[in-house]
């Protein structure tokens, strides 16, 4: 069945060349890091003589998940060596954005034929590898074992949609469940959809999500170091921070958005609106300049000024026009064009929409504005995160609307913007069940050390 698979694979690889080389063109991705793919991976990542922990998170959002864990890991085995693997760029840029004392290196994921995996294994030669979320990698996992690697999915998840895809070739997953030392779930749900795709009892553990782990900053920060003030937006009474959105799911924020400034009391309303993918900033930037919105990019807001700290973003013109006439001091909608920056913005939001849900996208993790104690709106289609969205419908924490009209997104973002005693009641109680659902870290931390081979 593995040869198939990889038969299969690399039929796929070719089918897909034409996708790559236009990617690779026009958004720079894949053409710099095929050296690493192909397990050529540079000098500061072969084994040192130190135990290491290879931990494996597929981009942005299994990234800022498994911080926590990262810090965790370095705690309890200080002086292990701690490497990092994401799979897409944008995943890679944050990862060696925020290179820290706790790991030591970031590559990218081989691609999953044996030769080049091998190769990988043997450069690296980690003591256990730690795969965020639910990465079933077949060819990656039987080398693995082979290799005697542990191996450890964590905090994995397995939405119903995922479990009827794996269920096709459930034959397969089956032989593929095998080479997976611990998988330590969410809930007993995805622990049970992981039985019935061949997981063994002693298998499986469930430790919660340690997304629910998430630590953001509370603390006040220097001005320089603010890009909510620097972008004019912190203090402000009405500000829309709509995060992680999707293809589609601009046009139905920015009509939603003209709805709430024609609302008596609300003329002044700011709208941040940061895309989930970096590759259509620049088609965004356009649906805002053309929907009549002065815009303002992140991307063209200057170093800070030693005098003036405080200086607010210049507005881009209106789509068409070459020069500003009579716009406002600062932009009426911000595009947040960078990576990393989005948690940071949630803490001077007054209401947030969490994207991916106005489209059949899954939704997107709603644990950072939770953590911000911010009131949170998300569209009808959740079902990537449909655990999280219970825990906080059932506590009354979360605004899940029914459609995706504008008309329905304005009506939730009016009420949360003119009731200020029902906003901030939404994100208290969000934070209280964030800090009732803690503790999965600790046990994954635990999970970890038990399948590693003695020092």
């Amino acid at each position: 069945m593995h040869l198939l698979y990889s038969i299969a694979l690399s039929l796929l690889f070719l089918a897909l060349i034409p996708y790559f080389l236009y990617q690779a063109a026009r958004h720079g991705k894949y053409a710099g890091s095929l050296r690493e793919r192909l397990g050529f991976l540079p000098s500061s990542m072969r084994n040192d003589g130190r135990k290491t922990i290879w931990l494996h998170a597929v981009s942005v959002g299994e990234f800022i998940a498994a911080r926590p864990l990262i810090s965790g890991l370095k705690r309890a085995m200080p002086d292990h060596r701690i490497v990092i693997s994401t799979t897409t760029l944008t995943g890679q840029r944050l990862a060696r954005a925020s290179r820290s004392n706790d790991f030591e290196g970031v590559f990218y994921f081989p691609f999953d034929w044996r030769l080049i995996v091998r190769r990988t294994l043997n450069h690296v030669q980690p003591d256990v590898v730690v795969l965020i979320e639910t990465e079933l990698w077949p060819n990656f996992l039987r080398q693995c074992r082979i290799s005697g690697v542990p191996t450890v999915v964590a905090s994995g998840r397995l939405s119903q949609r995922s479990f009827s895809r794996y269920s096709i070739a459930r034959g397969f997953i089956s032989q593929v469940m095998e080479d997976i030392s611990l998988l330590v779930m969410q809930s007993e749900a995805d622990a049970e959809r992981a039985r019935l795709l061949g997981a063994k009892p002693h298998q499986l553990l469930v430790c919660g999500n340690i997304k629910y782990d998430v630590v953001v900053g509370t603390e006040e920060l220097e001005p320089e170091h603010d890009i909510g003030r620097r972008l004019a937006l912190s203090g402000h009474a009405h500000l829309i921070v709509a995060g992680s959105t999707a293809e589609g799911e601009e046009e139905i924020v920015l009509e939603a958005f003209r709805i709430v400034r024609k609302t008596a009391g609300l003329e002044d309303t700011r709208l941040v609106i940061a895309p989930r993918r970096p590759e259509r900033f620049d088609e965004v930037a356009g649906l805002i300049a053309r929907s009549g919105f002065t815009l303002g990019r992140r991307s063209q807001l200057p170093p800070p000024d030693n005098g003036n700290p405080m200086s607010a973003l210049t507005p881009s013109p209106p789509f068409g026009e070459q020069k500003p006439s009579n716009l406002p001091p600062a932009a009426q909608v911000i595009l947040l064009d960078s990576i990393g920056e989005l948690g940071e913005l949630y803490r001077h939001a007054t209401v947030v929409f969490v994207g991916g849900s106005l489209v059949p996208r899954g939704g997107h993790n709603i644990i950072e504005p939770a953590a911000y104690s911010k009131p949170i709106v998300v569209g009808p289609n959740m079902d990537n995160f449909r655990q999280i969205v219970s825990d906080f419908t059932e506590g009354n924490a979360l605004v899940q609307i029914t459609g995706s009209s504008p008309e329905t997104l304005a009506a939730e973002l009016m009420s949360l913007l003119t009731d200020a005693a029902r906003a901030a009641a939404l994100g208290a109680r969000a934070l209280a069940i964030l800090d009732k659902s803690r503790g999965a870290t600790e046990c994954t931390l635990r999970a970890i050390r038990s399948v590693m081979r003695p020092t």
